[in-house]
């Protein structure tokens, strides 16, 4: 399977597509940094700022004003890992940290948006914004059917001046419509809720440099997390209630995102809480009737309820 993935609950999207021998598609950030070295610079956040004419710089240049927003400059694994609002001159200084920058405190809208980039162009997009909940957890994220005309065309813009020549798939994250993160990938968490067809659309673009899709009938998706208290590593669902919760109505997959013979602290996890899995669904009503049957697999004093 040369679509080249490391999380192993996340197979299931891709193993029952040919892909040749020889076509080599990313769905992590080091294997992006690796394979297209001419492009790396856009994991340079700095960059990313200075290339839309945001005031931003390194720790060490004091800020002309204050708040900012302040992150790692490049991070890798876990991308918000670090980052922090600086209010004060007085902040600033005592967080100074080497390899961090500061930026504009951006507002609005948070979004993420997987890109079909062909030859420089966007070619296909499809936007998820998600709904926060406690340090760096989320209640769910949405798919949208919608699209975002304007978005799209800052984004295609942006494309065409700064990736001239580049085809395959890029993810970026934006706040308030400037771009805070670039990815050479996609969001491969709910790829299955863009549509049958989607996944041999992508080989198709990686083999052959034309993006083909017939995204008629789109509908709004949800893809909704189970947390866990930090601490210890559960056994994982037996296969008989994964298997059910799969085959509930509006399910499209089930992933158990994490592993029973790992280390808690050695799975990259947001500081609220332990991923257990996340239910993909076509209707949010039965996303999160998936999720409560799920936790019903887990001991219940570990289960992090979120439905309210």
């Amino acid at each position: 399977m040369p679509i080249v993935e490391r999380d192993p609950w996340r197979y299931q999207f891709f193993e029952a597509v040919p892909c040749p021998d020889h076509v080599m598609i990313p769905t992590d950030d080091p294997d992006c940094w690796t394979w297209y070295p001419q492009h790396r610079w856009i994991y340079d956040k700095l960059k990313i700022a200075e290339s839309q004419g945001l005031t931003c710089g390194p720790h060490g240049v004091s800020p002309p004003a204050f708040p900012v927003f302040s992150k790692p400059m490049t991070n890798l694994k876990g991308m918000g890992i670090g980052s922090r609002v600086f209010t004060s001159a007085e902040d600033y200084d005592h967080h100074y940290a080497p390899g961090h920058m500061w930026m504009d405190l951006l507002t609005g809208p948070h979004v993420s948006t997987d890109c079909a980039i062909e030859s420089g162009r966007l070619a296909w997009s499809r936007h998820a914004t998600g709904v926060p909940w406690n340090d760096g957890m989320f209640k769910y994220w949405t798919i949208h059917a919608a699209a975002d005309p304007a978005l799209d065309a800052y984004l295609d813009s942006w494309v065409s001046r700064h990736m001239a020549g580049y085809t395959g798939m890029m993810n970026f994250e934006t706040i308030g419509g400037y771009i805070i993160e670039a990815h050479l990938r996609f969001a491969d968490q709910w790829c299955d809720l863009y549509g049958d067809g989607w996944v041999e659309a992508l080989v198709r673009l990686y083999e052959t440099g034309c993006w083909r899709f017939a995204d008629v009938n789109r509908q709004d998706g949800f893809s909704v997390p189970l947390f866990a208290s930090h601490g210890q590593v559960p056994r994982h669902p037996s296969p008989e209630v994964q298997s059910r919760i799969r085959s509930l109505p509006h399910v499209k997959s089930l992933q158990i995102t994490f592993h029973e013979a790992k280390h808690a602290a050695d799975h990259p996890m947001p500081p609220g809480g332990f991923r257990l899995g996340i239910v993909n669904a076509t209707d949010l009503a039965a996303g999160l009737a998936a999720r409560r049957e799920l936790a019903k697999a887990f001991p219940a004093q570990i289960i992090q309820h979120q439905d309210s």
